[in-house]
């Protein structure tokens, strides 16, 4: 008699048209693709095969296996206490940002694209799935030391995205793009998950609130001091004036080089953080904004562009490109 098989989970349907997890994840290939995924996995009251996503475990097993079966890049990891991402919302920041260059024509693929990823952690997952995906070159950046140095023993393990990756630490917290953008040099975008909390405080109030939306939707019984499973470093969480400060900071610094890059953006998690944002832009004087929604199941988020280059500055920068 043939085993009965168990249905794979379903995931998010509002993904990008081109990510390659719209259709959910296939554990059973992903096990095979990474063992350690194995003692990890359950079985939901849908007969679904799932992990419990508020491990932290569980989730760095996912994503190592996710990395060397969809995007064939070896040995990934991450040190304790470090932010953990999830690899479909993170692709989907890199499907929306290859429309905006493309701006209505071929999406754009190769070495002539170089992107900036402002923090990009330990786990650096938009450089690894932005060179993996689209061949683009990156320049990665973040005030932590420790973080970069893991990077580079990840990417150490893959040649292939080594060639087209550059880490560099920003050595005045207080700074963004200053000691990061060197004179002469061009991106075509940069991109920025941003501290989403203003104190430590607030951080762990958010941890609470994910943990116990997590065991709602497994139809758990909440408790009063659930373990605080969602790693991320101070800086990766939280920094002084929150999501806000942190935007009206980038705005302001990214005036300073909007000779030197085509499309700044960053994810803005907090819709009532746009209107200010606009406000910021025109007063800086951008040229072009633009607001990319995002959904992935029940969560909405947005992306953020803008470029001080003209209409027909763009388009001649494009063509370059192309």
């Amino acid at each position: 008699m043939a085993e009965a098989k168990i249905p794979q989970l379903r995931r998010d349907k509002g993904l990008h048209p081109r990510n390659r997890h719209r259709q959910g994840y296939d554990f059973t290939a992903l096990a095979q693709q990474f063992p350690p995924l194995k003692r990890h996995l359950l079985t939901t009251q849908y007969g679904q095969l799932s992990i419990n996503f508020s491990e932290p475990a569980a989730v760095k097993a996912l994503n190592t296996a996710l990395l060397k079966q969809h995007y064939q890049i070896c040995d990934w990891s991450l040190p304790k206490g470090y932010l953990c991402p999830p690899v479909p919302g993170r692709e989907d920041y890199l499907h929306h940002l290859a429309d905006l260059l493309a701006a209505g024509g071929a999406i754009p693929k190769g070495t002539q694209i170089t992107a900036l990823d402002i923090g990009t952690g330990a786990n650096g997952i938009y450089l690894l799935l932005g060179a993996a995906i689209y061949g683009w070159r990156f320049v990665g950046s973040d005030i932590d030391a420790k973080a970069l140095q893991h990077l580079q023993s990840v990417l150490n393990a893959n040649p292939r995205i080594a060639a087209l990756v550059s880490l560099r630490q920003q050595s005045q917290p207080q700074h963004i793009f200053a000691n990061i953008i060197q004179p002469g040099e061009y991106f075509d975008v940069t991109l920025c998950n941003p501290p989403f909390h203003r104190s430590a405080a607030e951080a762990q109030q958010g941890s609470l609130r994910k943990l116990r939306n997590l065991a709602a939707n497994r139809g758990d019984k909440p408790t009063k001091q659930p373990l605080l499973n969602f790693a991320g470093r101070a800086n990766e969480l939280w920094c002084d004036g929150g999501e806000a400060g942190f935007l009206q900071r980038m705005i302001s610094e990214s005036k300073h080089y909007g000779a030197q890059v085509l499309w700044f953006s960053s994810l803005v998690s907090k819709a009532e953080n746009l209107p200010q944002c606009y406000r910021w832009l025109t007063q800086q004087q951008a040229q072009a904004v633009r607001t990319l929604k995002m959904v992935q199941g029940n969560k909405q988020t947005r992306i953020l562009a803008w470029s001080f280059l003209d209409e027909n500055t763009r388009k001649t920068w494009r063509k370059f490109k192309t």
